[in-house]
């Protein structure tokens, strides 16, 4: 959490859209959250660094998940506080970029691009705070990160690059025909609302380099899952007036659809969503995850149908 605004919800986002138009970050989308029975507003915005990126240029092409910045501004327990967080882009580095040659480099530069995003809050007005949500994991437990505790066997003991599962591949000289399928097949894809998994919303499409493009994937179904799991094992913020701590965790999302050219082929894969999940959730607790055990595969596979959907339509 980086700020407690001391104005409303609104207030707080006109103010926090103002800064980023006159900050060098770039602004790609923004989405409200939905879930049953809401009570508490809340909004993800998805960014990128151009300084960033640029640091980035020679890393491989499936590092690109580092890339992508969330900021998240929700009102959170008893009189509906809003608050400011971000997606923590060092711990981002610290999971993608663990092998690459020029890590120290790229952890400097995300704890900068980090800064840049505080610097911009610190526009709004409201209270700088620096205070590092849950889950809390050490720079070596990112490095290596292949899900947690007993659950690891849910994640089937995978790193970020084994979690990249393939939902269909191509040759390296069609890369930009696999992207328009894919962006086509999402377009045509339509939200179904909090009871079906099925249907998604695009949000985002990003080219990070000339042989990735990362699209920004959200549904009903999915935020309404992880804000209200989240929430009902947690007692810390959660009041009768503000009943779902787990709008916290807004920057987790939108979910990833990620195009990769590697030079040999072209893969179009995303994440599995239990890796994914304990990633960004395990503070939803290990009763939690074995309450939901489906869920996470729900998801995936709602999120592979429309996309093998588009490559069985191309054949």
């Amino acid at each position: 959490r980086i700020l407690e605004a001391s104005g409303s919800f609104n207030d707080t986002t006109a103010a926090l859209e103002k800064a980023l138009a006159e900050s060098k970050l770039t602004l790609h989308a923004k989405r409200d959250m939905t879930y049953t029975d809401k009570q508490q507003q809340a909004r993800v915005y998805v960014l990128t660094s151009p300084g960033y990126m640029d640091a980035a240029k020679d890393e491989a092409a499936g590092t690109i998940s580092a890339q992508i910045l969330r900021i998240g501004v929700y009102e959170y327990g008893e009189g509906k506080k809003v608050h400011v967080n971000m997606a923590n882009p060092t711990a981002h580095a610290m999971v993608f970029y663990a092998g690459s040659k020029n890590y120290a480099n790229l952890l400097a530069a995300a704890k900068a691009v980090g800064q840049e995003i505080k610097d911009v809050a610190s526009k709004i007005q409201g209270t700088a705070v620096s205070v590092q949500l849950e889950p809390i994991r050490t720079e070596k437990a990112l490095n290596k990160f292949n899900g947690d505790g007993p659950a690891k066997m849910m994640a089937k003991f995978r790193n970020w690059s084994e979690s990249q599962n393939s939902a269909f591949e191509d040759k390296p000289e069609n890369f930009a025909a696999v992207v328009a399928r894919v962006e086509s097949s999402l377009r045509a894809s339509s939200d179904k609302g909090v009871e079906d998994s099925s249907g998604w919303t695009m949000l985002s499409k990003i080219p990070v380099g000339s042989n990735a493009v990362y699209f920004g994937v959200s549904n009903d179904y999915t935020e309404n899952k992880c804000i209200r799991i989240n929430s009902d094992f947690r007692s810390e913020g959660k009041s009768k007036d503000a009943p779902y701590p787990g709008v916290d965790h807004t920057p987790a999302l939108p979910l990833e659809v990620l195009v990769i050219n590697d030079g040999n082929k072209v893969r179009t894969v995303h994440y599995g969503q239990m890796w994914r999940m304990q990633l960004y959730f395990w503070d939803s607790g290990y009763m939690a995850f074995a309450k939901n055990t489906l869920i996470p595969s729900i998801i995936f596979s709602s999120i592979d149908s429309t996309l093998t959907a588009t490559a069985s339509a191309a054949k």
